[in-house]
């Protein structure tokens, strides 16, 4: 599977995952820590691929342009690993507060995922070859399955 196509895939799971969260009431208390748990893992796999393998393939391949496009992906990124989700999985699962920290979550992935098919890896698409695409999926597909695995590993220990 080329990059782009993994990415895209990524995207969906993690769509999904947050529509299944928004048709959550307060009362589906461990439905949304359930989904919370699956959104941090997808998260953080896809995060990691991006950063580590793909962003720098696309920011070495552009110019200025596509430096300012990496640069707004990794803050939109901090953003949400920092911030928004942290502060989600912190708030009581049946609380108002989760639903409206949940929307905002929601919204910013939608909008960072938007801008990465719309733009980014159109970009990419012209910047590297069917080649590179698919070597950089190759190495990010065994990254995620790694990073997953140290999550999991992570959380069985705490």
């Amino acid at each position: 599977m080329n990059a782009i196509d993994l990415l895209k895939a990524d995207h969906k799971v993690v769509l999904d995952l947050l529509e299944q969260l928004s048709a959550t009431t307060e009362r589906a208390l461990k439905k949304r820590v359930e989904l919370i748990d699956k959104l941090e893992l997808e998260l953080f796999a896809h995060t990691h691929i991006e950063e580590e393998i793909f962003y720098p393939a696309y920011k070495k391949a552009g110019s200025k342009e596509e430096a300012k496009m990496y640069f707004e992906a990794i803050e939109e990124h901090r953003a949400v690993d920092a911030l928004v989700l942290p502060h989600l999985k912190r708030t009581a699962p049946g609380s108002v507060e989760f639903s409206g920290r949940a929307k905002v979550l929601k919204e910013l992935l939608e909008h960072h995922i938007e801008e990465e098919e719309e733009t980014l890896f159109k970009q990419a698409k012209s910047l590297l070859s069917a080649a590179q695409l698919k070597e950089l999926g190759t190495q990010m597909e065994a990254r995620k399955l790694q990073l997953k695995a140290e999550l999991q590993q992570q959380r069985k220990a705490a």
